[in-house]
């Protein structure tokens, strides 16, 4: 048994932030009841900046949906709030990820769920909080990175700003929102208390900086400055950062510039003694450090390094990753299939429990496929109760 099997969720979220607290629940055995707009559905199904589609809608859909259940509904028609309130009256927890004031205006607002059911446990993600003058601002990943410092971070230091490749601010998010959950989760299995938790992306990426920032704010308010060539983190030293090969690249990461010299056949490395040089002439090493490892191939370095304990690595693309034992030995990918019978693969839960895997088959919903089953469980029967 799952840990939270009959534990029922009920989901107004879109895109990705919110869905990702979703499917964590999930994973661990919730039942997860998307709330979907008549017609449309979650916008992710279609508005996305992926080519890809797999059985009619969008990949980043399918991948961060599955194991949940799609209930549509007009939320404009009184008939279609009352059945969704039936369910929010049987429901353990509620998310949405709307601008503030949107669920105040369709009544579903955190004072108008409790008045329904006083244990339940509402979950909220906005953009930038709801009492900042940003607040109505578009919640958007790359405009979060952008504005909350993430950007200055990545990339050398004439790059410019530089963005992540993925949507991190949304996952962080969508975690910090799951870990909210539980934890009232835990409290309303002791004490049968609700509770209201609430995360702001803008709040999810300056947490995701605590390093950084807590550096910046005891340093004098010295702004950190990118390397200029290979940086990886503003705030190290020589060596640490990712370098080219004769065939491919090495990640290095913290390590004693000398002995790097000595170890790769570098002599002008060995000359730099000093610990502080290893930042304060960080550019100047990972020059001579950058030219040196194109002498050579990745294996080579490798087989140098590893043996002395030095922390490097190979770079690997996900084709290279996903050939290599170290991946298969994990059982990261686990085939899905949708109600119609469309198969996909994608990425298990990373949680073991108990030793075991969390694992489902069951794929994304079609938008609406439940209707029927959600009607005749929580909607008839109440109906027929009340008559």
């Amino acid at each position: 048994m799952l840990p939270l099997e009959d534990y029922l969720v009920i989901d107004f979220s879109q895109f990705l932030s919110g869905p990702s607290a979703g499917l964590r629940l999930a994973d661990m055995g919730a039942r997860v009841i998307k709330i979907e707009r008549l017609g449309i559905g979650d916008i992710c199904r279609t508005l996305y900046t992926s080519n890809l589609i797999m059985n009619g809608e969008s990949s980043v859909f399918h991948a961060i949906n599955r194991n949940k259940e799609s209930f549509e509904v007009d939320l404009k028609s009184e008939e279609d709030c009352e059945m969704v309130r039936e369910l929010l009256k049987k429901a353990d927890v509620m998310i949405h990820n709307f601008r503030p004031g949107v669920m105040e205006r369709l009544g579903f607002d955190y004072q108008s769920v409790i008045a329904l059911n006083p244990a339940i446990i509402y979950g909220e993600i906005s953009g930038y909080g709801t009492a900042t003058e940003w607040k109505n601002k578009p919640g958007q990943d790359l405009l979060l990175q952008s504005v909350t410092g993430l950007t200055s971070l990545t990339g050398n230091a004439d790059s410019g700003p530089v963005a992540m490749g993925l949507s991190i601010v949304d996952m962080l998010a969508g975690a910090h929102l799951a870990q909210g959950l539980l934890a009232c989760l835990y409290r309303k299995a002791i004490k049968n208390e609700g509770g209201l938790v609430q995360v702001s992306m803008m709040e999810s990426a300056y947490d995701f900086q605590f390093e950084t920032i807590s550096t910046f704010m005891n340093d004098g308010g010295c702004l950190p400055e990118r390397s200029k060539k290979n940086n990886a983190n503003a705030y190290l030293g020589a060596p640490y950062g990712i370098y080219q090969t004769e065939n491919g690249y090495l990640a290095l990461a913290m390590g004693s510039i000398p002995q790097l010299g000595n170890l790769l056949g570098c002599e002008q490395l060995e000359d730099y003694v000093e610990v502080s040089e290893a930042f304060d002439k960080r550019d100047e090493i990972k020059t001579i450090l950058a030219n040196h490892l194109l002498s050579a191939t990745t294996e080579r370095w490798l087989s140098i390094l590893e043996p002395a304990d030095i922390w490097c690595a190979d770079v690997l693309n996900w084709n290279a990753l996903m050939a290599h034992d170290g991946f298969k030995v994990l059982n990261m990918i686990q085939e899905v299939e949708m109600i119609d019978g469309y198969k996909y693969e994608t990425t298990r839960c990373p949680i073991r429990i108990d030793g075991e895997l969390l694992t489902s088959s069951k794929g994304s919903p079609k938008l609406g496929q439940d209707n029927e089953k959600i009607i005749k469980e929580f909607i008839t029967q109440h109906t027929t109760a009340n008559a």
